[in-house]
């Protein structure tokens, strides 16, 4: 056990001392991560090591019950844990040196998780989307389009849903029926879009439509397209709860970015790889070792 655990135990029960007796019987009993399972050569394994490794598991094997994982788990560990000290005094260089990258990796990104997972607050947020809005605000507004289409493959359809229209068909009931995209289970609603985001010939026959306007058939290399135009706005910024995950991910990139660079820059670090030519990466060969 190491020195921190030794201590964890000793606080523990420092305080089991000074309370009643059912309060510690019921502490005692009571299992928590520190509850040991099994004992391999000198080598204990507790409820957290279970806990943790069923949580590294594939959501499909997470849903199995306890009474299944639980013991195959503890087993699992147990027969890792005997594995592992049948050979850990005695690993080879290519072993030793690869457990040390998998540490590495490890803990560095422990420390960029930590990082990025303290660095999202409401205050950040806030402050994020305020910044956010003012840099919106000084670029050109741009027309925005809230469109529907019908996508069918041929322009012989695309016209005889175009009369069906004129004779006042219902548009989204025809896309459900007919229109061959993923869009036909929402009545062909495209919701809103900007310049770029659609195909040229799209966006070009849209923005030539008036507000409530049924297009022609359009050509595109998808098929021929038959277009409702329903709104029409310059763009703003979005709201708040619109970009906050996007935000929250902008805040969490920039706080590991920074770590990293506050840490190298503190860092006392001396490179020596410079002067190497870069082919030793793939002329020298670990298992020569």
């Amino acid at each position: 056990m190491s020195k921190h655990s030794n201590l964890i135990v000793s606080g523990a029960l420092a305080l089991l001392v000074a309370l009643p007796a059912t309060a510690q019987d019921t502490a005692q009993d009571a299992p928590t991560p520190q509850t040991v399972l099994a004992t391999v050569g000198g080598t204990e394994i507790t409820l957290g090591h279970v806990i943790a490794m069923r949580s590294a598991l594939p959501e499909q094997f997470q849903s199995l019950p306890d009474a299944t994982l639980f013991p195959a788990l503890t087993e699992q560990l147990i027969e890792q844990t005997a594995l592992a000290q049948s050979i850990e005094d005695d690993l080879t260089f290519v072993q030793q040196i690869t457990l040390e990258n998998e540490t590495r990796n490890f803990t560095a990104n422990a420390a960029l998780t930590r990082a990025a997972e303290a660095s999202v607050s409401d205050e950040a947020i806030t402050a994020a989307y305020d910044a956010f809005v003012v840099e919106f605000s000084g670029q050109e507004p741009t027309p925005e389009f809230n469109a529907a289409h019908i996508l069918v493959e041929t322009e012989e359809e695309a016209t005889t849903l175009r009369a069906e229209l004129e004779e006042g068909a219902d548009f989204a009931t025809l896309a459900r029926e007919n229109s061959t995209d993923g869009a036909a289970a929402g009545g062909g609603a495209l919701g809103w879009f900007g310049p770029g985001m659609m195909i040229p010939a799209f966006e070009e026959a849209v923005m030539a439509m008036e507000v409530g306007e049924i297009s022609q058939p359009i050509e595109t290399q998808f098929g021929w397209h038959i277009v409702q135009l329903n709104e029409t706005r310059m763009s703003t910024a979005p709201a708040l709860e619109e970009v906050r995950e996007e935000l929250a991910a902008e805040i969490q990139r920039e706080a590991a970015r920074n770590l990293i660079e506050d840490l190298t820059a503190a860092t006392e670090i001396s490179r020596s790889f410079e002067d190497l030519d870069p082919s030793v990466l793939s002329n020298v060969a670990l298992d020569a070792e």
